[in-house]
């Protein structure tokens, strides 16, 4: 597989040539390609292995967010490990024994399927929830605090990394380290729409804080030249 990049867009379509096209502009920019649930629910493994073989060189982050009781999604991602992706997400609510089963389940399956293990990370919150959301659903706290102790959970697990908000950024390496993997959503070039998101910042900050990747999707998928896009975004993080 290829170095893992900067950026990975997502591809959020039902519709496959859709997805192949953003996978050869994120080959030809050296960047990586998110897969979720609406591109799975339409597509299936046959879609991502469609991908993947298509262009080999594209990094893909399959944006599942497994969250049941431990045997069952031991057991998925055991499946999905087979695929031949980069990275695979749980959701790190799940606990301490549904995280451990799952990376149990990750090694088992790329073994089985001969392809390099994907690195497991975990979702901590949600980008698009913010305090008041929190109180909503009986979360005590404020984000960065629980997205810290959940972060903390999932690095005790062996797992690699998390999916984080640019807000706690700073807090998580500060706790964690530098080796620890921060997949980093809610990143908007300025000027560009907040959308759904709440928890949000600049390419550029958040790789200054310390982001191993960033997730951007409107400002590239909707542009009217997403090749331009991506390049000027890497332009902006270089500057």
């Amino acid at each position: 597989m290829t170095s893992l990049p900067l950026i990975y867009v997502p591809i959020d379509t039902p519709n496959l040539q859709t997805a192949l096209d953003f996978a050869k502009i994120c080959q030809e920019t050296g960047q990586g390609v998110k897969l979720g649930l609406e591109f799975f629910n339409a597509n299936g493994p046959q879609g991502v292995a469609k991908v993947r073989d298509a262009y080999p060189d594209v990094s893909i982050f399959l944006d599942l967010k497994y969250h049941d009781i431990p045997n069952t999604v031991e057991s998925a991602v055991r499946e999905a490990s087979k695929l031949g992706v980069n990275y695979l997400n749980v959701h790190a609510a799940g606990g301490t024994e549904m995280m451990k089963r799952a990376l149990n389940g990750t090694k088992e399956g790329a073994n089985a399927a001969g392809v390099t293990t994907p690195e497991l990370i975990a979702v901590t919150l949600l980008t698009s929830m913010d305090l008041d959301d929190m109180k909503e659903v009986g979360l005590s706290g404020g984000p960065v605090e629980l997205v810290t102790r959940r972060a903390r959970l999932a690095y005790e697990c062996g797992l690699a990394g998390v999916v984080c908000s640019p807000i706690e950024i700073a807090a998580l390496r500060r706790d964690i380290g530098s080796e620890f993997i921060l997949m980093v959503p809610g990143i908007r070039p300025a000027g560009s729409d907040a959308d759904d998101q709440k928890r949000i910042t600049t390419p550029k900050e958040a790789i200054k804080d310390g982001a191993t990747h960033v997730v951007i999707g409107r400002p590239i998928t909707k542009a009217d030249n997403p090749k331009t896009a991506i390049e000027t975004i890497l332009a902006s993080i270089e500057a």
